[in-house]
């Protein structure tokens, strides 16, 4: 069995890449992608597309066809799971965070446990920040019964990247569980990190502290949010750069967060008020979970044993594209979606109960 993939379909973007070698590897199903990243305005795959492959490649014993720079098609033909120590190098300020992404879920359904440190960008457009994935990410794979420790060595902001993370994985002992959130049932406390590289300490200070006032003229709550800053010849992260992350701590059990990145240009009350106005919104809507968690949950929802249900704070396109690619892979999977695309909703998927 070959899945066949148009890597065109719906925002033609690398997520459709990722999703695909992630679920290939993890089902050990051979895949063939095509008009990778069509639609964008550098088409084909980029350094941070092809680490990822060659990562998945490396842990699987995979045959790959097409795996250069630019690349418009690839064939992943995955053999086997492995476990163990690896290091992979972005070489640019790509995203560690999208590379961690295609590479947990084969990792969850490994023999033993793996060490994976990436070198890339840990704070750049267009991707979950480090942050994120530490602090809100981590957590919400614990609902599913995975377990990871993620360590931020150094930080790396665009264009320079370097950033250095060292990921833990602990292998499902059996079966990842189904979850069954859909309301947030209350917001208990409000927490974040607010970070400057290689700038002055105030921006960190001045982004925490719009968000801070943000959040309690909204929410009523004052939020604990931790600085990050270190003195200048100090300081062992690339930039310069800045951003923050705010996360709420919900009744059911869930964390919902949002982020904002400095740039060049832009007041860091903007940037503080940014992340503070997303996490807002998405607590507004009532759901379980935040805008960014709706897509990177799908995979988890799938593999789990059992009905999940998840209240998502936005039906976004990832999420919607997510669940399109998952199904070609398992196509008698049960998928509901209630809810349109832009707002919130509840996702209903029964498991496969994948193991190892």
């Amino acid at each position: 069995m070959l899945v066949e993939i148009d890597g065109g379909i719906g925002e033609g973007g690398g997520q459709i890449l990722r999703y695909s070698i992630a679920l290939s590897a993890v089902l050990q199903i051979p895949v063939r992608i095509y008009n990778i990243r069509a639609k964008r305005r550098n088409p084909g795959l980029r350094p941070q597309h092809l680490t990822a492959v060659r990562a998945l490649a490396k842990i699987t014993d995979a045959v790959v066809h097409g795996d250069r720079v630019g690349s418009m098609e690839i064939v992943f033909e995955p053999r086997t799971r492995k476990s163990g120590i690896f290091e992979f190098n972005i070489g640019t300020a790509g995203s560690v965070t999208l590379v961690l992404q295609a590479l947990l879920p084969v990792l969850l359904f490994a023999d033993h446990p793996s060490r994976v440190t990436i070198i890339g960008g840990t704070d750049v457009p267009w991707s979950p920040p480090i942050d994120y994935m530490i602090f809100v990410f981590k957590h919400n794979l614990w609902l599913f019964g995975g377990k990871i420790e993620v360590k931020l060595l150094r930080r790396g902001h665009y264009p320079r990247g370097g950033g250095r993370v060292v990921v833990e994985v602990e292998p499902v002992k059996d079966y990842l569980k189904p979850i069954n959130i859909v309301k947030h049932k209350g917001i208990v406390a409000v927490r974040g990190k607010s970070h400057a590289v290689r700038l002055p300490k105030h921006v960190a200070e001045r982004q925490a502290h719009a968000a801070s006032a943000v959040i309690a003229e909204k929410l009523g709550l004052e939020p604990l949010i931790d600085i990050e800053y270190y003195e200048r010849g100090r300081d062992p992260h690339l930039g310069p750069g800045s951003g923050i992350v705010v996360y709420a701590e919900s009744r059911s059990g869930t964390r919902l967060g949002a982020d904002s990145l400095g740039e060049k240009g832009k007041p860091a009350e903007k940037v503080g008020r940014e992340a503070a106005l997303k996490l807002v919104e998405d607590i507004g809507t009532g759901m379980g979970f935040d805008r960014h968690m709706a897509d990177m949950i799908i995979p988890y929802m799938f593999l789990a044993r059992g009905t999940s249900v998840a209240g998502v704070a936005r039906l976004t396109s990832h999420a919607l594209t997510a669940i399109r690619i998952t199904k070609m892979f398992l196509r008698d999977t049960t998928v509901e979606v209630d809810g349109e695309e832009g707002g919130p909703g509840i996702i209903r998927i029964d498991g496969i109960g994948f193991s190892r």
